[in-house]
């Protein structure tokens, strides 16, 4: 170490030493190199007799700096297939995509780790991204699966509990085995996939009310039911076409779910309202360069 403080030190790499050994040592955790990488211009690559800076305690955990706000992407999928169109992506662009987030040290989050950024309590790497595929179609788990197994990165499922077993969709066996792998979380995306927010001739307002909250509640108690030697607990809820209204977000609430996502565009700042997280749609038509448009991981900050 070439200089300390309570808040930082500075320490002079050896040959051979990389940023997750300097966490390990230094931090006690090699998964805290990227505050390491924040902290130096996400330079990765320590050079021998080279000062990096080693931070020791978070001053930031909102994500705010004189330039911008910090985002985090959220990035939704549906199906997988040797043929890509609108809603199928090939797992040859998966792959792509995958690699380029691992080539630039992204971190893919789970879900559920948005939620201390979201109270202005815990930091997350400048890095961030979180990937979510709706629905349950078996194709996630013929295609998308050995992907996500290959580079390590963890994926939300919603599952809406109806579609389980019927058509193209995974089979339980399936949605059990990808439940314990983990690297995916299995959260709720309703009972039937019905729009929440529009009510039909035959119901009325108080019919209504049942109805979403039974969309929530039965989702939810069928899905901790069929996956509970998995230990699944299910708290995020993905809103079906992405709507939600001041009746879906009270019925949200009184069935303990903590975040919530729609089909809304771009990436989430601290501030961000946990029951409608934005969520950016990832088609089969997107290049890879589409791609990297859309993973939008900071917001310019309008100067006075």
């Amino acid at each position: 170490m070439a200089g300390r403080s309570d808040r930082l030190l500075v320490y002079l790499p050896r040959r051979g030493d990389t940023l997750e050994g300097i966490a390990a040592r230094l931090l006690g955790s090699a998964d805290l190199a990227w505050r390491i990488a924040d902290a130096n211009g996400q330079r990765w690559k320590p050079v021998e007799g080279q000062p990096v800076i080693v931070p020791l305690v978070v001053e930031n955990p909102v994500g705010i700096t004189a330039d911008g706000i910090q985002t985090i992407p959220i990035l939704c999928y549906h199906r997988f297939g040797l043929s890509a169109n609108k809603m199928t992506v090939t797992p040859a662009q998966f792959e792509a995509q995958l690699q380029w987030l691992a080539r630039n040290h992204y971190r893919v989050l789970r879900l559920g780790e948005l939620t201390g950024f979201l109270a202005g309590r815990e930091p997350l790497p400048q890095r961030s991204v979180v990937i979510t595929m709706d629905d349950g179609y078996e194709s996630v788990h013929r295609h998308a699966m050995p992907l996500l197994r290959k580079y390590g990165f963890p994926a939300t499922l919603f599952v809406y509990t109806d579609f389980v077993g019927a058509g193209d969709a995974m089979s339980l066996s399936q949605l059990r085995e990808l439940a314990r792998s983990g690297l995916v979380d299995i959260q709720a995306h309703s009972k039937t996939h019905r729009n929440l927010i529009q009510r039909t001739p035959a119901e009325t307002e108080a019919e209504h009310r049942q109805a979403i909250d039974g969309e929530l509640r039965l989702s939810r108690a069928t899905l901790e039911r069929w996956l509970a030697p998995a230990g699944v607990q299910v708290r995020h809820f993905a809103y079906p076409y992405g709507d939600a209204d001041d009746l879906v977000l009270e019925s949200m609430l009184r069935n303990g779910f903590e975040l919530g996502v729609t089909v809304n565009p771009g990436g989430n700042a601290f501030y961000a309202d946990p029951l409608l997280l934005r969520r950016t749609m990832i088609f089969g038509d997107h290049d890879l360069e589409a791609f990297k448009a859309r993973v939008q991981i900071r917001r310019t900050a309008a100067r006075p």
